[in-house]
């Protein structure tokens, strides 16, 4: 029998948090990836959930050796521990007071099997990153949960992921084939070996044992038996999994299918294969807006019998909401809403044929419903896109625009469908008893699953028992319904007081036992999922301080890191705002020391490492922009004469650009050591904002912009980007992307005007990335001025040959002053690549086609829409186009790749890894910068997309 060596509770820790590091720094193989650093404990401790945990170390942990010996640490310290993977959970299950283990940053590995039909996945993951790797076979994982962005795959496992719509057939429970785990005593299981059971008798004979007993224990019990397979009936995340007992015979099949949904308790899975499910390809979609909840719920049987795979509740709230959403049809915008409730349908088919005939067996449904806005369906992917949006979107809608200070809660709950509409109507009248006005009620109706969303503040006794008595009386109803507490979300500690209840005295039993054989210390993440305290919901209640009007209505749900360029290296997005909030709690403690330690290292973890390339924007579905956050506090760190400096930069631009260019030709002369020595001396002055530390890969000077001209029947306006005359391209011999776009213009016969005076003008990047909005104003002044005129007021478009600086020009307007921004509302700014595949390519010569081609599309891609038009370039020259599957912001961000190579280099490890796995003929993308980071990240040669497209129309020689 293993020894027993109970962990403390947090409080109780026994070593003071240098020795734990030092502890736990012994058991890693890079002692590096231990923390107890105070910035990195609270930039990891935050989650999607109410709840807030002050870690005493991180730890980044890279194999399942090195957890196993974690877990030994920690349980040697005297402190518990807790895995963190992408930190979405909402009920408090990835947050701990002990030591927090990161197993998210060295676990992204994927491999695919038979075709698609299986896969194998590392839990750090994401659903939609392992999604990606499927797209390709037409499969997917069978859970879809609103949070694929950015939950990972350990998280789908921890919490028994579902979704929108694989109901509880394709949820992580069924779907799993096999897992490979780690146990509080050390010992790996693979389920998937053909002795695993035996090996698991030889390594843990109390634990096999144990589970026999267990699963014996249970089904001799008929009223076990009855409420397991009542529960697990419908969707249920309460508690363990205990129809794994039922399902399963071998001790290691039921351990393993226990370990889903298990929240972290039972041991770490390193590894999980799962079968996927098919992608139907074609759908059609609608938002069905009936008078009311019970016509909805009504509706459900004969729309499912009719083929219907999706049908998702928006009550009358929901809907008010979603008719805020730039999305929302005329028709939804323009309606009254009352007592309305509506339906979110979709059927879906593996043919045009078979979709059709589906189509036309359901009608006679559809036709039937009281439907206020009609019954069409859309097969459009746009159309159907935003559908979606408006249903995925309602959590962080409703929580974007709570009160600020306040918390976003979401519980999820699970009733027998004919109870649905019962339960609907007694949680507003719940909502009305207990004073939330504005909470809302959707979710996957189909499967009877409710979510429902309150905005609550912890800030006085008096709110957290409103919302004590709001939740005993919810879980009154539900259970009094018949239904789970607990549906995908996990129990975490919201809902762990009520486990018991549930379940009765006997089952909550078995699930004590289970814990016990599993882990007798009690060392992974104690208090969650089992607590025998009634009042641990109401407890670590999390404040949220307001700090900026921009950053406020984060809910630190974790959707912006996937995206994040910094993420593995210093920051990510929502850390960044939960650092502020620290600063600001600290602040108002009247902690200095504390605030002084978060701020000194906030400078350069949070604003000047950020690339500010604004990807999360895209991300978060609050639309906060934090780059623009980052843009701002650099701007309000600057001295006056710094303001003045860079303002007179941008009026004499010409002559700083040719500083440049004559700089960097001087230093090229110079030998390589020579010239990295004093860049290094000048950096280690202070200026690591200004100087790059010089590399062997530093481009030299660039040509001349482009000399004006002009024509009386051009199509557009040329504006070539200063970043090709500041730094030569690459290899080859087009001379850059700007000559590369003059050549295929004139090889297409479509005809030009470059301005005059463009020496001197840019696009304002370099002047709104550091944070300089006098210089920025400069520009945009003179630049807009030049660029009204050459376009004959608007008229002919703007295209410029560098992706970022496009992005850059469209942003240009809001510089100026209010009263001028109206002035230039006409001018159109387009990049060349979206130029070259709308109105080049067809008139080009056929080109001479390459075998494959690594393509790097941009964040300012992204920003403009336009991949699909840089697939579509590249596709004219390449028989093979890869844009691996782990592909990101290269984070060189203009001159952050140069100051700060560090972060570009953790950036692009992994898609530069991905791409080196073969050889390519070419590699492409549409930024000169972009360009130099991804070369250094690959040592291959990248270069604008249209130079690549010009070698190969050109005439040969």
């Amino acid at each position: 029998m293993r020894p027993v060596v109970p962990v403390p509770p947090p409080t109780a820790a026994g070593a003071r948090a240098r020795a734990v590091a030092e502890l736990l720094r012994s058991r890693l193989d890079d002692p590096s990836r231990a923390s107890t650093e105070l910035p990195r404990r609270l930039a990891a401790a935050h989650d999607a959930s109410p709840y807030l945990f002050e870690p005493q170390a991180v730890v980044r942990a890279a194999s399942a050796a090195e957890v196993g010996a974690l877990m030994a640490g920690a349980r040697e310290a005297g402190v518990p521990l807790t895995l963190r993977g992408g930190g979405t959970s909402l009920a408090g299950q990835a947050g701990g007071a002990g030591v927090l283990v990161d197993v998210r940053t060295d676990w992204r590995h994927a491999e695919v099997l038979d075709d698609g039909r299986r896969i194998r996945l590392q839990p750090g993951l994401t659903i939609r990153q392992a999604n990606a790797r499927l797209a390709r076979y037409r499969r997917r994982l069978g859970p879809d949960p609103a949070s694929e962005a950015a939950c990972t795959v350990g998280g789908m496992v921890a919490n028994n992921s579902s979704g929108m719509t694989c109901g509880t057939t394709d949820n992580a429970y069924r779907t799993m084939e096999s897992l490979r785990f780690v146990l509080p005593s050390g010992t790996v299981v693979d389920s998937g070996a053909r002795d695993a059971d035996d090996r698991l008798r030889a390594h843990e004979p109390e634990l096999h044992a144990g589970l026999l007993r267990l699963r014996d224990r249970v089904r001799s019990t008929p009223g076990s038996r009855a409420t397991i397979e009542r529960l697990f009936a419908m969707k249920n995340t309460m508690g363990y999994g205990l129809n794994s007992l039922l399902d399963h015979s071998t001790p290691v099949e039921m351990l393993a299918h226990l370990m889903i949904g298990s929240e972290g308790t039972l041991g770490f899975v390193a590894e999980a294969v799962f079968r996927t499910v098919e992608i139907h390809d074609h759908a059609a979609t609608g938002l069905l807006i009936l008078p009311g909840l019970t016509d909805a719920t009504d509706a459900l049987p004969a729309l499912l019998a009719a083929g219907a795979r999706t049908a998702e509740l928006l009550d009358a709230a929901a809907l008010r909401v979603s008719q805020r959403d730039p999305g929302a049809s005329p028709a939804l915008r323009g309606l009254t809403v009352t007592g309305h409730a509506a339906l979110l349908v979709e059927f879906a088919e593996d043919s045009a044929e078979q979709l059709a005939a589906t189509l036309a067996d359901a009608r006679p449904v559809l036709d039937r419903l009281r439907a206020v806005t009609g019954t069409e369906l859309t097969r459009d992917p746009r159309e159907r896109a935003n559908l979606w949006h408006l249903r995925k979107g309602l959590y962080t809608a409703v929580a974007g625009a709570r009160p600020p200070g306040t918390t976003a809660l979401l519980e999820d709950v699970a009733v027998p469908m004919p109870r649905l509409t019962g339960t609907c109507d007694g949680l507003i009248r719940l909502f009305d008893r207990h004073g939330y006005p504005d909470a809302v009620i959707f979710g996957h109706a189909r499967d009877g699953n409710l979510h429902f969303m309150l905005t609550q503040s912890f800030d006085t006794a008096a709110e957290i028992d409103r919302y004590a008595r709001f939740t005993d009386d919810m879980v009154d109803l539900v259970l009094a319904e018949g239904g789970t507490l607990k549906a995908e979300h996990g129990t975490g500690r919201a809902m762990a007081p009520f486990v018991r209840r549930q379940y009765g005295d006997e089952l909550y039993d078995v699930m004590r036992e289970l814990k016990r054989l599993c882990d007798p210390s009690g060392l992974l993440n104690p208090g969650v999922l089992l607590n025998d305290d009634p009042t641990v919901h109401l407890r670590q209640l999390k404040a949220v301080p307001t700090v900026d009007p921009e950053l406020d209505a984060c809910v630190e749900c974790g959707y912006c890191e996937p995206v994040c360029p910094t993420a593995d290296v210093t920051t990510t997005p929502r850390q960044r705002i939960v650092l502020q909030r620290q600063i600001a709690l600290a602040t108002a403690a009247g902690d200095e020391e504390r605030r002084r330690e978060l701020t000194a290292d906030y400078e350069y973890a949070a604003v000047d490492s950020c690339a500010a390339d604004s990807l999360c924007v895209t991300a978060c579905p609050v639309g906060i922009d934090t780059g623009s956050a980052m843009k701002r506090l650099r701007a309000e760190r600057h001295t006056p004469r710094a303001q003045r400096t860079a303002r007179t930069a941008a009026r004499h631009w010409q002559a700083a650009v040719t500083g440049v260019r004559v700089g960097l030709t001087a230093a090229h002369a110079v030998p390589t050591p020579v010239t990295r020595a004093a860049t290094k001396a000048i950096r280690g002055l202070g200026a690591t904002e200004l100087v790059p530390l010089w590399s062997d890969d530093m481009p030299r000077a660039g040509a001349s912009r482009p000399t004006p001209r002009s024509a009386p029947d051009a199509r557009a306006v040329f504006f070539a980007a200063c970043v090709g005359s500041l730094f030569a391209p690459e290899e080859g011999s087009s001379g850059g992307s700007a000559a590369a776009f003059l050549r295929l213009c004139e090889l297409a016969d479509v005809p030009l005007v470059v301005p005059t005076g463009t020496a001197g003008l840019c696009c304002g990047t370099p002047w709104q990335s550091k944070g300089y909005p006098a210089g920025h104003r400069e520009m945009a002044e003179r630049t807009l001025a030049a660029l009204w005129v050459a376009s004959d007021e608007g008229r002919l478009p703007v295209v410029c040959d560098a992706s970022s600086c496009t992005h850059g020009l469209t942003q240009l307007t809001a510089a100026l002053a209010e009263e001028d921004q109206a002035r230039y509302g006409a001018l159109r700014f387009v990049d060349s690549v979206t130029f070259t595949a709308e109105h080049l390519l067809p008139a080009l010569p056929q080109p001479r086609r390459l075998g494959s081609l690594a393509l790097h599309p941009t964040c300012s891609t992204v920003h403009l829409g336009g991949i699909d038009d840089l697939r579509a370039v590249a596709g004219a020259v390449a028989d093979t186009v890869t844009v691996p599957d782990s592909w990101g912001c290269c984070a060189f961000a203009g001159d952050r790749g140069l100051l700060h190579p560090e972060v570009t280099a953790g950036a692009t490890a992994a898609q530069a890894a991905e791409i080196n796995q073969r050889d390519h003929d070419a590699y492409a993308s549409c930024n000169r910068t972009c360009e130099m980071g991804m070369s250094r990240a690959t040592g291959q040669p990248y270069r604008h997309v249209l130079e690549v497209l010009v070698e190969a129309v050109e005439p040969p020689a």
